[in-house]
């Protein structure tokens, strides 16, 4: 049986090549994708060659292997139908519909236990977007958000709105965000921003935000952080700049601001917070959440695989009317 796969092979170049679809071992299982969401975060970074080929793919993820060297398969978002198992694996997961963390591909096989049933009443797209949930509950949950709290958000990509959305559930004094694209601007105010700006127009709160997130992707967008950060305020930095460095001015002011900077990865969990809380707590809340938040509007295309080049080109031309790209798979 043969398949479909993305890979990145240069610097902007995407090709989709066919590829053996292999059977599933004993205590495997073969999943054939109905949709995958592409990343427009770490995916341009690798699209553009500006990912660190010096580090493993993911640690966590066992779909992917080496490094971020070209050529390669990349993605994690993929959700699908189990259409084939293995004679150890237990007859119930036929026909299950599971999300993977898996490449952009139309059949993958996996083990059971790396898969996530999909619960009835999330759709395939918000499914897709559960890297995105999970991404965004880690960045509040590191944030630790108090009530009256004055916060700053960075960028309005896919990340960036759905961590908006989960913001605006607490009882903050404001919300603001700052993303350079109106468009996107109007959707964090859908989602519960206070106040949407340029950031060239951004006014500090009253007396300086106490927590801003850093999720832009640009590196100079964190001395703008610290700039309207107060006293004894949080920076969470959440952006991965691949290897775009970025170079601060912590003279002056920062000296004596007592401002903390911190870096959150959705890859591992707060140490304070491991006595209670696991990767299986996160996704359980990750699941609730993407069902219950007003999300639709997040999907903005939709694209058979075959041409996924144009996704990538997408994100980089025409940022005002891409935001979450959805690959489909109907003819693979």
């Amino acid at each position: 049986m043969e398949g479909r796969a993305v890979y990145f092979v240069g610097p902007e170049a995407v090709e989709v090549r066919d590829c053996e679809v292999p059977e599933p071992g004993p205590q495997e299982v073969r999943v054939r994708t109905q949709t995958s969401a592409v990343s427009s975060g770490t995916e341009r970074l690798v699209y553009r060659g500006e990912a660190p080929t010096d580090l493993p793919s993911d640690v966590s993820i066992a779909a992917l292997d080496g490094d971020l060297s070209f050529p390669l398969r990349y993605g994690y978002a993929a959700v699908g139908e189990v259409e084939a198992i293995g004679e150890s694996v237990d007859a119930s997961w036929r026909g299950r519909r599971v999300f993977g963390f898996n490449p952009h591909e139309s059949q993958f096989v996996a083990r059971p236990t790396d898969l996530y049933p999909i619960p009835d009443d999330v759709g395939d797209a918000r499914a897709a977007l559960l890297p995105t949930m999970e991404t965004a509950l880690n960045f509040v949950m590191d944030g630790n958000p108090r009530i009256g709290e004055h916060v700053v958000v960075f960028g309005q990509g896919v990340v960036g709105l759905v961590t908006t959305a989960l913001l605006s559930q607490f009882p903050l004094g404001s919300l603001t965000v700052a993303d350079c694209v109106a468009e996107r601007r109007d959707l964090a105010l859908e989602l519960g921003a206070t106040t949407a700006v340029h950031p060239d127009s951004l006014d500090t709160p009253a007396d300086g935000a106490d927590l801003t997130l850093e999720l832009s992707g640009n590196p100079d967008a964190l001395d703008d952080a610290l700039d309207v950060t107060r006293y004894a305020g949080r920076v969470l930095v959440g952006s991965w700049y691949g290897t775009k460095p970025a170079t601060l001015d912590l003279g002056g002011q920062f000296h004596r601001s007592r401002i903390s900077i911190e870096s959150s990865q959705v890859s591992t969990i707060a140490p304070d917070l491991r006595g209670r809380w696991d990767a299986d707590r996160r996704f359980s809340l990750a699941w609730d959440h993407l069902a219950d938040l007003p999300l639709d509007s997040l999907v903005t295309h939709r694209l058979p695989v075959e041409h996924a080049s144009r996704a990538y080109q997408l994100l980089e031309d025409e940022p005002d009317e891409a935001v979450q790209i959805l690959f489909t798979y109907a003819d693979c």
